[in-house]
């Protein structure tokens, strides 16, 4: 397997961010566009909530990844930014909204994703389910990537979404097993990998993504990436943690990006389908590749074919 370079060391009382993870402000007519559609119908995004980096590249692009369910979760995850309390009701005039919204965005892919709702007797798996079937009703040919919360393991809201039929389901590991109570906090490690492993069984196209620079091993990421394909994972993500702010995790180490191309080489090594590795990677970015079954794996052997 690939040797992964050592990894930067950096000062833990100024963590000033490296070069490669500048990136450019939100400008351009595209991204007026989104704006005004998420306005419009009432939306909320993970690209506001989670404070991606690529927000500019990817609304600019014209595309968004949703996030139904509010923007209140019921879990407190260390890294993450969205706003953790007592959601507001279920709105179920939301699954049209949203499919309404990605009509007139004309996307030929969206992502949608959620907030935990532990509160809920099916985990918010009804309105997943309707919002899935609202989007495909309006927009037949778009694709669909869902990228789902655990529903706490129980086995008959991950079966809705099997019927509901994305063309992707994801479900993000985050970190590695010894630091999954630190970072996820009500989250587990091996009922992510079952949750994965359920919907590999239930003929979905499987993704995951994982967080660096939380203090984790490059032997315990190489590990991740081995129980994630032992457990049916199709495509992992993996970039680097930004700590949202002061009372969120800090980030331990910025990972040099040599680091992240060699864990895609490791990652194809081990055969999984398609890696999307490097520092300001997020789950949802590029995520219109990430459908068609072996085309990562087919660019990454026709590079090494050379």
């Amino acid at each position: 397997m690939s040797q992964l370079p050592e990894s930067i060391s950096i000062n833990p009382t100024q963590r000033k961010k490296p070069d490669w993870l500048r990136v450019k402000l939100p400008i351009g007519e595209n991204y007026k566009h989104v704006r005004q559609l998420v306005d419009q119908h009432k939306l909320h995004t993970i690209c506001e909530s989670g404070n991606c980096p690529n927000m500019g590249e990817c609304w600019g692009a014209g595309t968004a990844t949703f996030m139904i369910l509010g923007n209140v979760c019921t879990r407190s995850c260390g890294f993450c930014s969205v706003a953790t309390g007592r959601p507001d009701a279920v709105d179920w005039d939301e699954p049209q909204r949203v499919a309404e919204a990605i009509l007139l965005m004309k996307v030929k892919h969206a992502v949608i994703t959620s907030v935990d709702r532990d509160e809920l007797p099916d985990g918010g798996s009804t309105i997943w389910y309707n919002t899935i079937k609202a989007v495909k009703a309006l927009s037949p040919t778009t694709t669909l990537e869902t990228l789902i919360p655990d529903f706490k393991g129980k086995k008959s809201d991950i079966d809705r979404i099997i019927e509901a039929a994305p063309e992707v389901v994801s479900h993000n590991i985050e970190t590695v097993e010894r630091l999954t109570r630190q970072v996820r906090v009500q989250a587990k490690y091996w009922r992510s990998m079952e949750v994965i492993r359920t919907l590999k069984e239930g003929g979905m196209r499987t993704k995951s993504g994982i967080m660096l620079g939380l203090g984790e091993s490059k032997e315990e990421v190489v590990q991740t990436l081995h129980d994630l394909k032992d457990n049916g994972c199709d495509v992992v993500t993996i970039g680097q943690y930004l700590q949202p702010t002061k009372k969120h995790l800090p980030v331990e180490r910025f990972v040099h990006p040599d680091e992240f191309a060699a864990l895609r080489e490791i990652g194809y090594q081990l055969g999984l389908d398609y890696v999307e590795s490097g520092p300001l990677v997020r789950s949802s970015y590029h995520s219109e590749k990430h459908v068609i079954p072996g085309y990562g794996r087919m660019q990454w052997e026709s590079a090494h074919s050379i």
